[in-house]
């Protein structure tokens, strides 16, 4: 195992969509350890593949590690099959625009699917803070990060104070 450097905004690997992954290999195994250690060394609840600099579907994500509920998961090939009408406001933070937090209106329940590791194909329902983490991580496998969520002023602020870090 070990930790992977973090791609830091404006990279722009950050802004291109992955490529779905073909097949679980030893290598994507590995990549999933090795992304699982770099958000707990970050410390992070989520990480995605373009966030270590690989341009394929996978994340990873702890929600409840911080508060001693550690139920790691690695998500391959992603997809939201059901979203909520209901929506809440985070604030959210971003390994890759560290020091920036920004509040992000999104579905308060969402469903997923995805391919684990061991190749089975799993459906949950995520909702709270979950909900969000999936759905932030599902944007960097898009290309999409928190700055692309604002309106122009609150995103200029905030690009403004990421810069002057």
């Amino acid at each position: 195992m070990s930790v992977l450097p973090i791609v830091l905004w404006p990279d722009p690997r950050l802004t291109e969509t992955c490529v779905p992954v073909a097949e679980i290999t030893p290598e994507i195994e590995k990549l999933a350890t090795d992304m699982l250690e770099t958000m707990y060394d970050a410390p992070g609840r989520g990480l995605a593949a373009p966030q270590v600099g690989v341009m394929q579907r996978i994340f990873v994500m702890d929600t409840g590690w911080k508060e001693g509920k550690s139920d790691p998961i690695v998500c391959i090939n992603p997809m939201l099959q059901e979203v909520s009408e209901e929506r809440q406001t985070n604030s959210e933070g971003c390994l890759s625009i560290p020091g920036v937090s920004a509040d992000i209106s999104r579905p308060a329940q969402v469903q997923m699917v995805w391919t684990g590791l061991n190749g089975g194909r799993y459906v949950q329902s995520f909702d709270g803070f979950a909900a969000a983490c999936v759905q932030h991580e599902l944007d960097h496998l898009d290309g999409v990060v928190t700055f692309d969520h604002l309106d122009a002023e609150n995103r200029a602020a905030l690009m403004t104070e990421y810069a002057a870090q």
